[in-house]
């Protein structure tokens, strides 16, 4: 942030403005307040809105739920299955029957009987060269069967081994996603606050140029600056006025992105103050050990392995015969029910597929995921060590600012006595107030740079969720 500079003027011009800004220029500068009627919110109330609305994280959550229900619908693979069928059922069924070979054989079976006989069954009539036999019916038959798998080479633990890796996984991500939404809402937050900061101190600081611009005009009009004085004056004036547009401007944009992050109803304005802790957090290897036990991202490149590992398990399974009983009987009374019962096995001996080259790619998932995990500890590692310097460098450049503001107040404290005693002018007091006030601008960024370095420094070991404990801690340093 650059601050105009306000034109040098003689001890004459400053004995002329003493009237004219006694009543300003002794005054402390105050902060303007916005003008924005929004709703106030502390940070911890924000962060539990965002976990109650935040569609992301809804999602997220959904997710797991689906991976858990869907580990709870598998939980009896490889029990027993039951099923009852029933039918109803309607026939008409016709039956030809040739009577043509018949009709030939029996005058050769008339031959070998009795003469009496013979000539008696020779009155008889002609059998028909065919006849149809018909049968209809209607009735309805029902059963119960079950089958129940034995033994299954261990398929069925596999495939619950395989659900619950999944789930792991959804969880890793959900966590993941809620380390990010929290990240997300401490800069949203935090930058609101420093923008909201930013916004009344340049306004403040033009309304200091707009009474030294009116200064400067009277003087000029008493003939006690030359012109070019009173062009300098109206320069720094229009530089004041461009950058507290920029100021309003851009905490408007802020406060809005803090809004709509919160899917709040009504503009939100952040009460909690940016905030610095005066001694170091934790040392490092802390942080260190904290990741590689809960950053969620090591726990998903496990969950990958588990699932590679199940995966594998399965695969060998089909190598293995299965055994299984079954039954089924005809629901009916009495001892006329149809039922039958016995023990099966099946047992792959040839198939088209290679079951060696699938067992050789699983176990490359297992190599690949344990080479992952490998390589995301080392990364996490490097990137805990980089936030953690960071975030010492932001608490070092935080109380390196404490002289400089300290000897911005003893400036403007000078200039004021000095301005009383007539060595100093009242523009050298404006001067001294716009040099606090850039000061104090620079302290409250580096406080927000010390928010957002510890923010990503927790989200980097899975401790987002502490972000409130540390907030807490830093009681006795709070950026107002």
């Amino acid at each position: 942030m650059t601050y105009p500079t306000t034109p040098r003027h003689t001890g004459r011009a400053g004995a002329a403005l003493l009237c004219l800004l006694a009543s300003t220029a002794l005054a402390p500068l105050t902060l303007l307040p916005l003008q924005a009627h929004a709703g106030p919110l502390a940070f911890d109330a924000a962060l539990q809105q965002l976990q109650q609305r935040s569609d992301q994280l809804a999602a997220s959550r959904n997710a797991v739920e689906s991976a858990q229900l869907r580990r709870d619908a598998m939980q009896r693979l490889g029990g027993p299955v039951v099923n009852l069928s029933g039918a109803a059922y309607t026939y008409n069924a016709n039956l030809d029957v040739d009577l043509n070979p018949l009709n030939r054989a029996l005058p050769g079976v008339l031959s070998q009987l009795p003469p009496q006989l013979a000539g008696s069954l020779a009155q008889l009539p002609h059998l028909p060269s065919s006849y149809t036999l018909n049968r209809s019916k209607s009735d309805t038959t029902a059963s119960v069967s079950a089958i129940w798998p034995i033994y299954m080479g261990g398929a069925s633990n596999a495939a619950r081994g395989l659900l619950d890796a999944q789930a792991q996984e959804a969880q890793a991500d959900a966590t993941k996603t809620s380390h990010e939404a929290t990240t997300l809402l401490v800069q949203r937050y935090f930058g609101a606050q420093l923008a909201q900061r930013a916004a009344v101190l340049r306004e403040s600081a033009l309304a200091t140029i707009e009474q030294h611009d009116a200064a400067a005009q009277k003087m000029l009009d008493a003939g006690v600056i030359a012109r070019v004085e009173r062009l300098q004056a109206r320069s720094a004036l229009e530089e004041a006025r461009r950058n507290a547009r920029k100021a309003r401007d851009d905490a408007e944009l802020a406060a809005t992105a803090l809004t709509r992050t919160l899917k709040a109803s009504d503009p939100v304005t952040p009460t909690s103050p940016l905030f610095v802790l005066s001694q170091p957090v934790e040392p490092l290897p802390h942080f260190i050990d904290t990741a590689l036990a809960h950053h969620p991202g090591l726990d998903k490149v496990a969950a990958k392995k588990e699932q590679a590992t199940q995966l594998h398990a399965a695969q060998e399974a089909l190598r293995k015969p299965l055994v299984f009983a079954f039954s089924q009987r005809q629901l009916k009374t009495g001892r006329d029910a149809d039922w039958v019962a016995g023990v099966g096995v099946r047992w792959t001996l040839w198939d088209s597929i290679d079951r060696n080259a699938l067992a050789e790619s699983s176990n490359r998932q297992i190599e690949q995921a344990e080479r992952t995990g490998a390589q995301a500890q080392n990364d996490i590692a490097l990137l805990v060590e980089k936030r953690w310097q960071a975030l010492e460098q932001a608490r070092r450049a935080y109380f390196a600012l404490q002289p400089g503001l300290e000897l911005a107040d003893e400036v403007l404290r000078l200039r004021i006595s000095g301005l009383k005693a007539g060595t100093s002018t009242t523009l050298d007091l404006i001067d001294a107030q716009v040099n606090q006030a850039k000061a104090q601008t620079e302290r409250a960024q580096a406080a927000h740079d010390y928010v957002k370095a510890l923010a990503d420094l927790l989200e980097a070991c899975g401790l987002s969720e502490d972000f409130g404990k540390y907030m807490a801690r830093a009681d006795a340093v709070r950026v107002e």
